[in-house]
C-alpha cells in the first residue's frame, strides 16, 4: 500500500513538472515571436501571434487631441508593424480622421517613421517610409490640420518635390523643416526646405486635401 502512494506521489509530482516545463517553453516562444521591428521574416509566424501589441500613442501638447499610430497586420511574413494605420480622435473618444497605409499583401505600403505634434498642437507630422523596399530613397511626410480635419501631402507645400529623409523639425509654433533634393533626381545633394503650414495649407487646392 505504502509503495502505490510513493508511486502516485512520485506521478503527481512528475506530471506537475512537466505541466511547469510546458508552460515555461509555451512562454518562451511566445517571447521569441518576432512582434516588432519592421522585419520581413524567412517563415510565417503563427496566426494568433502577436495580439498584444500596442499602437503608439501622441497626445497634442493640449491634450485635446491623440494620433494613434496602429500596426496594420496584414502579412504574417512580417512583424505586425510593418505598415500602419494613423488615426486623429478627439479627448471624448471621436475619431476625426483617419489614414490607412497597407498594402494588399502586406508589402507594398507604408510604416510611420517618425511622428510629432507641431508646438501649438495644430498640425501632426509624420514621416512614412517603404514597407517593401520599393523606393528606400523617398521618405514621403504627412501633415493632419486640426483647422481643417484632413491630411495633406507636405510634398504638395513644396512643389511636388519629395522629401528624402524620415527626420524633420519644427521651429516657432508650426513652422517644419524637412529635406528635399537641390536638384531633380540628385539624391544624394539635399536641402532644407521650411514651410509655414497654416499658409501652406491655405494655398493648397482642394485636391490635395
Amino acid at each position: 500500500m505504502r509503495r502505490n502512494v510513493s508511486r502516485t506521489r512520485a506521478t503527481r509530482a512528475s506530471l506537475a513538472t512537466l505541466a511547469v516545463t510546458i508552460a515555461i517553453s509555451a512562454s518562451g516562444a511566445r517571447a521569441e515571436e518576432p512582434c516588432s521591428g519592421h522585419k520581413l521574416l524567412p517563415k510565417p509566424r503563427p496566426e494568433s501571434s502577436c495580439q498584444n501589441v500596442a499602437p503608439q500613442s501622441y497626445p497634442s501638447p493640449d491634450k485635446a487631441l491623440t494620433a494613434a499610430v496602429l500596426p496594420v497586420d496584414v502579412s504574417l511574413y512580417a512583424t505586425p508593424d510593418m505598415e500602419s494605420r494613423v488615426v486623429i480622435r478627439n479627448a471624448a473618444g471621436d475619431t476625426l480622421a483617419s489614414k490607412d497605409y497597407s498594402s494588399p499583401r502586406g508589402t507594398n505600403g507604408y510604416y510611420v517613421y517618425r511622428a510629432q505634434w507641431s508646438p501649438d498642437s495644430q498640425f501632426f507630422v509624420f514621416s512614412l517610409t517603404s514597407s517593401g523596399g520599393h523606393s528606400p530613397w523617398s521618405y514621403p511626410i504627412m501633415v493632419y490640420s486640426r483647422q481643417k480635419n484632413v491630411i495633406a501631402k507636405f510634398s504638395d507645400m513644396i512643389d511636388g518635390k519629395p522629401t528624402l529623409s524620415g527626420d524633420f523639425s519644427f521651429s516657432g509654433p508650426h513652422t517644419v523643416t524637412a529635406a528635399t533634393w537641390k536638384q531633380p533626381g540628385a539624391l544624394d545633394d539635399k536641402v532644407a526646405v521650411t514651410v509655414d503650414l497654416p499658409s501652406a495649407f491655405g494655398k493648397l487646392p482642394p485636391s490635395s486635401e
